[in-house]
């Protein structure tokens, strides 16, 4: 947290391995107690009691031989075709901020960074990936807010484009969401502490600039990071998360609304912030008239949050995870009547309980849920289904045992695929007897795995057939229509880079 203690001494910025413990604090404090009643005899005074938990956020790049892109397909007979774009050279890999495809050496391929905590959406079954972080040489490294990568899924090509205008700072635990073309970036962390600025960006055009919302109306939410958003009705609708409010505030909010967890004094602008915790709230900002309001909300809501997922469906937004509970937990709330609804389900047929996981909807009655940090502390690689009107969860199964995610993003794409990007594959704390402390690991991701949700149509499956088998067509492939012979020349490039692998 920037800013100054009562001491007036400076005040050191809490970074989000920090945060993450606290998730945990409860059962790393267990832990510690546990193995310090067993080891004093033993220990002596100069060494320290150390031991590693997967719960930790920070890592360095991947290796230089990662795979860019593969996909995976399931069906209903459970059997699995799996496509890996083959592996890029050494000399191919984008180092430092990237490059543009019209600046690239020859044809060489454009990739983006391995990161993590960034935000991505799809549009035109165009992939969009925005910030995150690295870690290199056991130091942060923010990914640069004046780019942003595009991913053409038909043919799996990478392309960087350049923003100008008011760009962000560095963030990190920001929430991003895209409406009408245009990328919200609000809240997070920059390097003076915490914020609650918005930034937005008209992606429409063959020119981008950043745009510093000031002249919003109404008042602003407190500044936090590790919230959620759901775009509904061209409303951003935030949720949860940790930061900081005011004495006057936190006197004026309900201790079940936000749950302080440390006082310590932090000035952000011109306001004297001293109350640190988790919320539930709920802000709602109106992009047609720069308007942030409050709803009060109704019904059983949960507990303050964040490091959660949450999905929109119709009219109705659902938060899972985030807490220390057993089985994940699920919410819904009406964004009409704001009335929030939990649901009771066996823990003998539900997920575990997670943070840092991603929530998609698939159907009009259904969320896929993957990944995430378990409460055991591992990184996990499932897979789950979660059938609102039945109210029942299915376990999906998937080939992919060996690529755990955390941090990542996953959209819903064309077909009702969802697709995944980025992320990490594995996460640790190192904790000794005066610190908590992150262990980085060697497992930062820029992949993307497409999971295919519901059968494909004659037309697609006719499509993927013809890009894996052009030389069956020769020349008839020039009959085609101009429209359909693109497509058809994406899938041909696509399926050039992949070897299929078969899997029961």
């Amino acid at each position: 947290m920037g800013g100054v203690n009562k001491d007036n001494k400076p005040e050191k910025h809490v970074s989000q391995g920090a945060q993450f413990s606290r998730l945990l604090s409860l059962r790393l404090e267990r832990q510690i107690k546990s193995l310090l009643s067993t080891t004093t005899s033993s220990t002596s005074s100069t060494s320290s009691l150390t031991f590693l938990i997967p719960v930790s956020v920070r890592y360095p790049p991947a290796p230089l031989h990662s795979t860019p892109l593969h996909s995976t397909l399931l069906n209903a007979g459970n059997h699995f075709t799996c496509f890996y774009l083959s592996r890029e050279s050494d000399s191919q890999r984008v180092r430092g901020r990237g490059r543009g495809m019209d600046a690239t050496e020859g044809d060489a391929p454009v990739n983006p960074q391995e990161r993590s905590s960034h935000t991505a959406f799809i549009d035109n079954n165009t992939l969009y990936v925005w910030g995150g972080y690295q870690v290199v040489a056991r130091e942060d490294v923010m990914l640069p807010s004046d780019e942003i990568w595009l991913c053409d899924l038909d043919s799996g090509a990478w392309e960087r484009r350049e923003i100008t205008g008011d760009i962000p700072p560095n963030l990190e635990g920001f929430c991003g969401s895209h409406v009408n073309g245009t990328l919200y970036i609000f809240a997070g962390c920059d390097p003076v502490g915490y914020t609650n600025q918005m930034f937005s960006v008209d992606l429409t055009g063959p020119c981008c600039s950043w745009k510093k919302m000031t002249d919003t109306k109404g008042t602003t939410p407190s500044p936090r990071n590790k919230h959620s958003c759901w775009v509904h009705r061209d409303r951003l609708i935030y949720f949860g998360g940790y930061g900081c409010k005011t004495i006057g505030e936190v006197r004026n909010t309900s201790s079940s609304s936000f749950v302080v967890e440390e006082m310590s004094w932090t000035t952000i602008g011109d306001t004297l912030f001293r109350c640190w915790g988790w919320n539930n709230e709920v802000n709602v900002f109106d992009t047609h008239t720069a308007t942030w309001s409050m709803p009060e909300t109704r019904g059983p809501a949960p507990g303050p949050r964040g490091c959660h997922a949450s999905a929109l469906l119709g009219n109705k937004g659902y938060i899972s995870g985030g807490v220390e509970t057993a089985e994940l937990d699920l919410f819904c709330l009406d964004l009409e009547t704001w009335t929030w609804t939990q649901f009771d389900i066996s823990s003998s047929c539900s997920p575990l309980g997670r943070s840092m996981h991603t929530m998609t909807p698939i159907s009009d009655h259904a969320l896929f849920v993957y990944g995430g940090l378990g409460i055991d502390g591992n990184t996990l690689n499932d897979a789950w289904q979660f059938n609102t009107v039945k109210r029942e969860w299915t376990k999906m199964t998937h080939p992919h045992k060996d690529k755990p995610r955390v941090c990542h993003t996953a959209c819903l794409g064309n077909d009702d695929d969802v697709v995944v990007f980025g992320g990490s594959s594995n996460l640790c704390i190192l904790m000794d007897s005066v610190a908590v402390l992150r262990a980085p690991s060697q497992h930062h991701c820029r992949d993307v795995i497409i999971f295919q949700t519901q059968p494909y149509s004659l037309f697609r499956l006719c499509e993927d057939f013809m890009g894996k088998k052009p030389e069956l067509f020769g020349k008839r492939l020039n009959w085609l229509p101009s429209k359909l012979r693109s497509r058809v020349d994406k899938r041909v490039a696509f399926f050039s880079n992949t070897k299929p692998i078969f899997t029961a």
